[in-house]
């Protein structure tokens, strides 16, 4: 949503992977002038584990191992980052958050999430089996500086999301640096609670 409006400016990476149904990949949209978005989700998940790798963020700092897509949960699911050392495992959702209202905020989810709500269910498991359980929010648009819960898009979700909340599930947000050559994390950002 508001990432794809007519004659918006656009980048797209191509590839000649033969396997692939189409050559060409939507990386970013210019949103306003000097704004982008960067609308390839998947791209969050890298951009978290680099950070993590590297020690950017410094709530999940210091664990010994980083693990991608482990099984884990009651639903199937697979958790995008668990971090573990001698004492504890942290279990890490990472989600994409490119949805800009105006003035500065960033809004999530941009469409009703069932897999969102399920995810959210199996953070607070985690959490309730005695591990610590978080969900970051990855800000990929440069016009946002603030994030919170779309309640008048998935009021399932933004109900659950309160629950973990108050079950012990800590939310992270962080910004990203965008352009064409690259994306990377840049800092954390306030979440605030709003329908």
């Amino acid at each position: 949503m508001n990432c794809a409006q007519p004659d918006s400016r656009i980048w797209l990476s191509h590839t000649d992977d033969a396997k692939r149904k189409y050559p060409y990949t939507w990386q970013l949209v210019e949103t306003d002038p000097g704004e982008l978005a960067c609308i390839h989700s998947a791209l969050a998940n890298n951009v978290v584990k680099e950070a993590v790798l590297e020690g950017k963020i410094a709530e999940l700092d210091g664990y010994d191992r980083v693990q991608s897509e482990v099984r884990y949960g009651e639903e199937k699911s697979r958790i995008d980052l668990l971090l573990s050392d001698a004492q504890e495992q942290c279990y890490v959702e990472i989600k994409c958050v490119t949805l800009h209202m105006g003035d500065g905020l960033g809004l999530f989810p941009d469409a009703v999430s069932a897999r969102g709500s399920k995810h959210l269910r199996e953070l607070a498991l985690m959490k309730q089996q005695g591990h610590r359980a978080v969900l970051l929010f990855c800000v990929q648009n440069t016009a946002i500086d603030r994030v919170g819960v779309a309640a008048a898009i998935d009021v399932k979700y933004a109900q659950t999301l309160q629950d973990v909340i108050t079950a012990g599930v800590e939310v992270l947000v962080y910004s990203t640096v965008i352009a064409p050559e690259g994306i990377a994390l840049k800092e954390r950002l306030p979440f605030i609670e709003i329908g």
